[in-house]
């Protein structure tokens, strides 16, 4: 059976500066893959060149088995992928129902409201928090709160395959524990799967099955989360080990 998601050789440029040389990876149904690498590595160009965001200049994005290099970028979501990005960007001037309700935009016409409407009540039930909040701006949320209305956001398209970029990003380590715990109960409950994109390596090795280092645009190692957890030189660049 194909992965769900197939990426080779891929190849990204922003004018003479090579992001991405010929990388490539894939995840396969309800898996949790981790890309790691240092700021400036390639992590989010490789969610973008996913998403459409932006066009790679050479190789090849298949999810299910389907071309995504001319697939619009808006059209995806009907697709199956949902992107949370860096940053979270939630609209901060809407409510965080409003934000939930523009997440269907993508798949409005292709599902009954009932459906979206139960999505929504999962999405709740998975962050009370902001059901307490759903007639609060967004924009007064705390990071972790805005965090979760992104996630929300993103799963209320009834996403196959979740990408989150750097969802533990400027938040405190008591809250980037609780983000890290709902990552894996949403894919416990909902069965979906996710390519996460993280510099907290130790809290994205443990949470993912497999991992892909990015070191310059380019995947230096690949393996088990578990493997590389014990790698020597994964533990000197990325958990503060210091190397042999």
């Amino acid at each position: 059976m194909a992965p769900l998601l197939e990426i080779k050789d891929l190849c990204l440029d922003y004018g003479a500066v090579r992001a991405l040389n010929s990388v490539s990876l894939k995840v396969e149904e309800n898996e949790i893959v981790t890309v790691l690498g240092a700021n400036g590595a390639g992590k989010t160009s490789l969610l973008k060149a996913i998403s459409g965001l932006i066009r790679p200049s050479k190789g090849s994005i298949q999810f299910r088995g389907e071309d995504l290099s001319r697939i619009q970028a808006f059209s995806l979501a009907g697709r199956g992928i949902a992107h949370v990005p860096e940053g979270r960007r939630v609209f901060s001037t809407l409510s965080v129902q409003e934000n939930l309700t523009l997440g269907r935009y993508g798949v409005r016409a292709l599902r009954k409201k009932a459906d979206l409407d139960n999505l929504e009540e999962r999405v709740y039930a998975l962050f009370p928090i902001l059901k307490e909040r759903r007639s609060q701006l967004a924009g007064t949320l705390s990071g972790g709160e805005q965090q979760m209305l992104a996630i929300g956001r993103a799963l209320v398209s009834s996403p196959s395959l979740l990408l989150l970029d750097e969802p533990s990003l400027g938040l405190a380590p008591i809250i980037v524990q609780e983000i890290f715990s709902l990552i894996k109960k949403i894919h416990k409950e909902e069965k979906i799967a996710i390519l996460l994109v993280e510099q907290n390596a130790r809290k994205a090795l443990k949470a993912a099955s497999r991992a892909y280092i990015l070191e310059l645009g380019k995947i230096v190692v690949s393996g088990d989360s578990a493997d590389l957890a014990q790698d020597p030189r994964v533990q000197a660049a990325y958990l503060g080990a210091k190397a042999c």
